[in-house]
């Protein structure tokens, strides 16, 4: 195992034994506050009977994060820089729009219309400030040994990405354990590929770390919720490793389990309209979205989906590891 990997691990393992005995306080802190989760109008019925579960636990994974990335920055691992305004700026957020949701008692948040503007100049900002503070802006093309500096284009694909995958993310974030276990997975896949860059690998890996313990207490019956705060900030942060490590063009296999969500919701939604306008009434293609959603209103028990999607989110990033390992 290369040197840097053995160190990435140890962050992950211990970053894992700090959190998990903390948990419970955060809970009780969360609970104390009146941070319990609001279920929205459009969830199945089922999930009526998680009202009130502790939300916002994407603080407590943060937390966790934060203090090992500022401690590589000190260090002198300055990209790492980049990596926690990404996750801070998408995390704030999303802390803003779960604080709305718990005042409006409904659980609705931002509109839409609204909280995209606000994290595309997110997006636009993390990624002007890393075109401009990066000697090299990589993109490694999956087979060819290929690299090419992208230039200035660095700063529209990060930017679409990171607004793409943190609303993915946040569309997978629907199940016990589901968009936890997804991100940890897809973390470690690129804590992998970004092997020979020490600060990538132990960021990667204090991600994962962080999530393990937050999905022992995220996992069905889930005591804990990481709110739009965590599920934009791994979203963005997500976009940001696979943006420096180069391999960002694996991003859609790796996440493809985001991205199915995410093109789900875009396919109901479009064809919805689409029908309205031209039968009078609008029509779905799911059960509902996103797409856990059918397969729960399918009969499938929420553990089950959780698993497969676990399943093929694993599969998908070792065939981008493959890849990239190939390149």
């Amino acid at each position: 195992m290369a040197p840097h990997l053995a160190t990435a691990a140890l962050v992950a393992m211990l970053t894992f034994l700090v959190l998990v005995p903390l948990g419970p306080a955060v809970i009780r802190a969360l609970l104390a506050r009146g941070i319990g989760k609001n279920i929205r109008d459009d969830e199945p019925e089922t999930h009526r009977v998680k009202s009130g579960t502790a939300t916002m636990g994407g603080l407590y994974f943060l937390a966790g994060i934060t203090v090992v990335g500022a401690i590589q920055v000190a260090a002198g691992q300055t990209r790492v820089a980049l990596l926690l305004l990404a996750m801070v700026s998408f995390g704030a957020l999303g802390a803003y729009d779960d604080v709305r949701g718990l005042r409006a008692g409904g659980g609705e948040g931002w509109l839409a219309r609204y909280k995209i503007w606000w994290q595309w100049a997110a997006a636009l900002l993390v990624a002007l400030v890393g075109y401009w503070s990066l000697a090299e802006h990589p993109m490694v093309v999956p087979l060819t040994g290929t690299d090419i500096d992208m230039g200035a284009w660095f700063i529209p694909v990060a930017a679409l990405l990171m607004v793409f995958f943190s609303n993915a993310v946040n569309f997978a974030d629907g199940l016990d354990g589901l968009a936890g276990g997804t991100v940890a997975i897809a973390f470690a896949a690129y804590g992998l590929l970004a092997g020979s860059a020490g600060d990538l690998a132990v960021f990667s890996l204090a991600v994962v770390g962080s999530l393990l313990a937050f999905l022992w207490y995220n996992v069905r019956p889930a005591r804990l919720f990481m709110g739009d705060t965590g599920s934009l900030a791994l979203g963005a942060g997500l976009v940001m490793v696979a943006m420096l490590s180069g391999h960002w063009l694996l991003l859609p296999l790796i996440g493809i389990v985001f991205v199915a969500e995410a093109v789900s919701v875009m396919m109901q939604v479009a064809y919805f309209k689409y029908t309205k306008r031209r039968y009078g009434e609008g029509r779905r293609i799911l059960r509902m979205s996103p797409l856990h959603y059918h397969f729960e209103l399918g009969g499938w028990a929420e553990v089950t989906i959780t698993q497969r999607f676990w399943i093929v989110a694993a599969v998908a990033a070792a065939a981008g590891v493959a890849l990239g390992a190939a390149t």
